[in-house]
Formats: structure tokens, sequence, C-alpha cells
């Protein structure tokens, strides 16, 4: 009570307001390089986040022109060329090294897990992917996806289990999402989890009976149910 009678008192009283304002400028008079050191913090920590904002725009145009050969050379099934550069145009892994803070540099994790992924580097491929990171409705989750894959292929099959139901749970969508879940309860099935992937197929069921997997949801769930 005392605090809010003595602000009430100082919004009230002029003399008491000017009072207060002639010990602030006597005392900013006192202590200049103080004043001043404030000042100049205030005006680098403001510089200093305009200033990187800008120099990472810059950054990430660079970074996604020299990207866009890499990626043809991925669509082209060019892994090594993609991954590694040409000699004139970087690959992935030096992109990822040159621009690993801008949006392009992340992508390229992307790209780099799912090029290893298809050379057989499975566990190079998880360190990427990892790497990764995107509030995009499909490309996190395709990302997800893919880590399932890389850990299926070196049959660590609750891991792929983990990941599958991570796409499938990542903003779900009738497009992708049944395929999710399908891979999820095999590797549920693989790791003798078994009613893990009844309850996978059983989601299949129940939130994508337009999907082609509803099908074989069906018939899979009732298989292991029979057992």
């Amino acid at each position: 009570m005392a605090k809010k009678e003595e602000k009430k008192e100082l919004l009230e009283n002029s003399e008491v307001l000017a009072e207060k304002v002639e010990g602030a400028e006597q005392w900013i008079e006192r202590n200049p390089k103080i004043v001043f050191g404030v000042l100049g913090i205030i005006a680098l920590i403001v510089g200093g986040y305009f200033g990187f904002r800008y120099w990472s725009g810059t950054q990430d145009d660079h970074a996604q022109k020299e990207m866009f050969q890499a990626v043809r050379y991925f669509e082209a099934d060019s892994l090594n060329l993609a991954m590694n550069g040409d000699g004139n145009n970087l690959g992935f892994k030096q992109i990822i090294d040159d621009y690993s803070m801008t949006d392009a540099g992340n992508l390229a994790n992307y790209y780099a897990g799912a090029t290893c992924l298809k050379q057989g580097k499975f566990q190079l491929a998880i360190f990427y992917f990892e790497d990764f990171k995107s509030d995009d409705q499909l490309v996190q989750a395709r990302a997800y996806s893919l880590m399932g894959d890389a850990y299926m292929e070196q049959k660590k099959y609750e891991d792929a289990a983990k990941y599958y139901s991570k796409a499938a749970d990542y903003k779900p969508n009738k497009y992708f999402t049944p395929t999710y879940l399908m891979k999820a309860a095999l590797a549920y099935e693989k790791s003798t989890q078994n009613d893990k992937a009844i309850n996978a197929y059983q989601r299949v069921v129940d939130e994508y009976f337009e999907s082609n997997d509803y099908q074989n949801a069906r018939k899979y769930k009732a298989r292991l149910e029979g057992k």
C-alpha cells in the first residue's frame, strides 16, 4: 500500500515529479560514462540484430543459388556429384558446411540424408536427417519417414517404428499419413509389438477409410488378431 500511495503522490504532485526528474538529470550528469556505455550497448545490440538479419538473408540467397545444381544432380540420381559437387558447383556437403545458419543450408541436410539413404549409407543418412528441422507440413514428416527407412534397413525395428509414428503424427493429412501408419505397423510387427501394430492399422481403418491403404490395413489387422 505504501508504494501505491507514493506512486499516486508522484503522479498527482507536480513538485514531487519535478524533484524526481531533476534528481535523474543530476545522476546522468554525474555518471555520463555509464549512460553513454549503456546507450552504446543498446545501439550495438540493435545494430547487430538488423545486421545479422541482412547478412543471413544474403547468405541464404547465395546458398540457394549454389544448391540449384546439386538438386538437379540429385534428381538425376548423380548422387556423388549431388553430395560432393562437380568442381564448379558445390555439393550438399559443402553447402551444409558453408551455409549452416541459412534455410538453404538446413534444407541441404534433408537432401544429404536422402542422398546417403539412396547410397546405402544408412547411419550417415540419419545423421543428416537429425540436423534437419522444418515446420513444413509435408517435408518434416517425410524426413521422419526416411529416418524410419534408414533404421529399417539396419533392422533396428523399434527405432524405425518410432520415426514412422512421428511422421504419422506430424500434422496428419489424408495423403501421406496412412502410408506412414502402415510403415509403423510393419515395423511394430517386426519388433514383435503386435498390439501397437494393430493400433496403427486401426487408425488407418478409423481415420483414413478413403485411402488406398484401407483394405490392407483391415486385412493385416485381422491377421494379427487371429494369431
